[in-house]
């Protein structure tokens, strides 16, 4: 099922983290469905950005501020009133949580307390989508997908932090926000954690595609950390629709709704990182290849999956394009890049070409979670 154009079309929405890669992809995304979006986040985190490269800023109003910056952030929420609020600003990377523990847990703790507080001060009546992690679970390292029940963990910085951010929306919908109570106070919360997201115009350091291909770019060797470590890899725009979907959800039924959603790939697309750099490099020609790198890194998952049925059964949300294709679609776009082609153009084209997707299994929508 794809997002529903009537229901997004004038809707206000407030996305924080738009200048990022998810963010900015979910911007065009927004401006394709006909939505009314204010961005609030950082100026892009890398150079070069997706946000510049595919002229994100032209689509929507942007407020350059920090989530950490309780009344910059409850004004423009104040100014713009959303009907409904995506929440993607955070520190992403899980080295970068090592190097400074302080900014990770504040932005990713601290911001998500700052925005659901802000909501709750203004008494707006609105849906939240919470957008977490797949690292946000206690990893036993086994070979199951994680529930959406299942022990909230993290043993590095960044992915506590992502568990802790669970916990708060639990707090909060918990203690302010209860569906059961949902007349009175009007706000529907809902947490979704999705896969190891990749596609064109990742510039993140320390991250395995953007690593790939700026080496690649570069004619030189990628060095790679962890090439038995396996991930579930998804296209961008497929957790990016379920984030849509649920919203279109929770506005309508929050009671049934509002609660943790996985989005993860079909199981056979959970791959070890060396298949994705093999795959890659062929892809690519012009001799390109990777490296293991032999130095001392810090701790990182070596096996992870989401167990996805939930949004399958309840979302009617379902994988729709796999891994093989997904990494044609990045070499496309890295390719455009490398011959300096329209990355705006070619951004929204494959918003369109995955709109027209099929998926192979549809089940009713509509359901309402027990």
């Amino acid at each position: 099922m794809m997002p529903n154009r009537n229901f997004w079309k004038g809707r206000r929405v407030f996305l924080t983290g738009h200048t990022g890669f998810k963010g900015s992809w979910l911007s065009l995304w927004l401006e394709a469905l006909g939505a009314e979006v204010t961005g609030y986040a950082l100026p892009p985190p890398t150079q070069p950005a997706l946000f510049e490269q595919a002229g994100v800023a032209k689509s929507l109003r942007s407020v350059f501020a920090d989530i950490r910056d309780f009344d910059r952030l409850r004004k423009a929420i104040g100014d713009l009133r959303p009907e409904v609020v995506i929440h993607m600003a955070a520190q992403t990377i899980v080295r970068r949580g090592y190097e400074d523990p302080i900014e990770n847990y504040s932005t990713n703790v601290m911001g998500t307390v700052n925005l659901f507080e802000a909501l709750r001060q203004l008494k707006l009546r609105c849906a939240i989508v919470n957008v977490t992690s797949d690292k946000c679970y206690h990893n036993r390292e086994w070979l199951w997908g994680y529930r959406e029940d299942d022990v909230m963990g993290g043993r590095d910085p960044y992915s506590n932090s992502k568990a802790c951010a669970e916990l708060v929306t639990n707090a909060y919908r918990d203690s302010f926000f209860s569906p059961d109570a949902h007349e009175s106070h009007g706000v529907a919360l809902a947490s979704a954690r999705a896969g190891n997201v990749i596609g064109g115009g990742d510039w993140t350091a320390c991250q395995l595609i953007p690593d790939l291909m700026r080496a690649f770019l570069a004619h030189e060797a990628c060095l790679i950390r962890n090439p038995s470590a396996t991930r579930p890899w998804q296209f961008v725009l497929e957790p990016l629709r379920g984030y849509l979907l649920l919203a279109e959800r929770l506005l309508e039924d929050s009671e049934s709704f509002a609660s943790g959603w996985n989005f993860g790939p079909a199981d056979d697309d959970a791959k070890p990182v060396s298949w994705i750099a093999d795959r890659l490099a062929r892809l690519w020609g012009n001799e390109a290849r990777w490296a293991q790198d032999g130095t001392a890194h810090p701790h990182e998952a070596h096996t992870l999956k989401l167990d996805a049925s939930k949004a399958k059964f309840y979302l009617d949300w379902h994988p729709l394009l796999p891994l093989g294709p997904a990494l044609d679609w990045i070499v496309a776009w890295y390719r455009s890049f490398q011959d300096r082609a329209e990355l705006a153009k070619l951004t929204r084209a494959q918003i369109s070409e995955y709109e027209a997707l099929s998926p192979k299994l549809s089940l009713p929508g509509q359901v309402r979670p027990e």
